[in-house]
């Protein structure tokens, strides 16, 4: 039998959850102390992603530079496998809810994951300047490392679709003016220019940065860590998987694969053949 008073239960069952994002009592809410209705009409909805993470209310600047990463990657066409799941989806039946379920969990290391990524190597060279090291030497040796350990492909850069990726020139205009501006020290920013440049010697042609490798730049500049920049990027994409969710539902349509089905896939199996009798 436990020795335990019933105080001592309710004291166990009460510690057993501990958070300091909120706290809440009958007809009382506080976001990280802060009651809710003071938030409410006062924040835009990236200064409350940065309270809830974070712990306190951003600059305007800060929410700004995190705002513009979050309206850069919200979408990428049905192409992009979560698009096409969350559609495919609910033309099997599934409600809101469960198609933006099943995309979310496409965002993975292969498709979502490169953000992520990015940062990691943005971080760990880094880690590595000191007053009397030189930019390029760092970013070629963490390259060599990353590609020794990782392969040839350097998440942030190039991209299959976009010869230059349209947003990420953008949004490194807008940490260049959020630098000028005392936002942001801008070493991350010269960190992807560098390994851009180191790209392209080694390719012997450019590789650009693109939206992962931008918004990599934006979510290091503002001190994420590299899972929340992942956490991030699904914020921002499950917008888009909404979006196109609702838009086929609106459209109708029953159990949509991948392709029409006047395309047929590719079938490199074995021609037809029979069980000989007795077998």
């Amino acid at each position: 039998m436990s020795s335990k008073t019933a105080d001592d239960l309710v004291h166990d069952a009460s510690a057993w959850w501990s958070t300091r994002i909120i706290d809440i009592h009958p007809g009382e809410i506080k976001i990280r102390g802060y009651p809710i209705q003071e938030l409410i009409g006062e924040l835009r909805f990236p200064e409350m992603i940065w309270l809830m993470l974070r712990g306190e209310i951003p600059t305007r600047g800060q929410a700004t530079l995190l705002e513009a990463a979050l309206v850069a990657a919200v979408d990428h066409g049905p192409h992009a496998p979560s698009i096409a799941i969350s559609r495919m989806a609910v033309t099997c039946g599934l409600p809101i809810n469960g198609a933006m379920a099943s995309a979310v969990n496409a965002l993975d290391d292969i498709h979502g994951g490169a953000g992520e990524q990015c940062m990691e190597l943005y971080q760990a060279i880094a880690g590595e300047l000191d007053k009397s090291s030189v930019m390029s030497d760092v970013v070629d040796a963490a390259l060599d490392r990353y590609t020794r350990d990782h392969g040839k492909v350097i998440p942030g850069f190039g991209h299959r679709f976009h010869p230059i990726d349209p947003r990420a020139g953008k949004l490194l205009e807008l940490v260049d003016t959020a630098r000028a501006q005392g936002t942001v020290a801008g070493l991350y920013a010269r960190i992807g220019v560098a390994v851009e440049e180191s790209l392209e010697r080694r390719k012997g042609k450019r590789i650009p940065m693109n939206i992962d490798g931008a918004t990599a730049v934006i979510y290091a500049e503002l001190g994420f860590a590299p899972q929340l920049g992942r956490g991030l990027f699904i914020l921002s994409r499950s917008v888009g998987i909404l979006a196109h969710a609702w838009e086929q539902i609106e459209q109708g349509g029953r159990i949509k694969g991948p392709m029409p089905k006047s395309i047929p896939y590719n079938y490199v199996g074995e021609p037809m053949r029979h069980l000989e009798p007795g077998k």
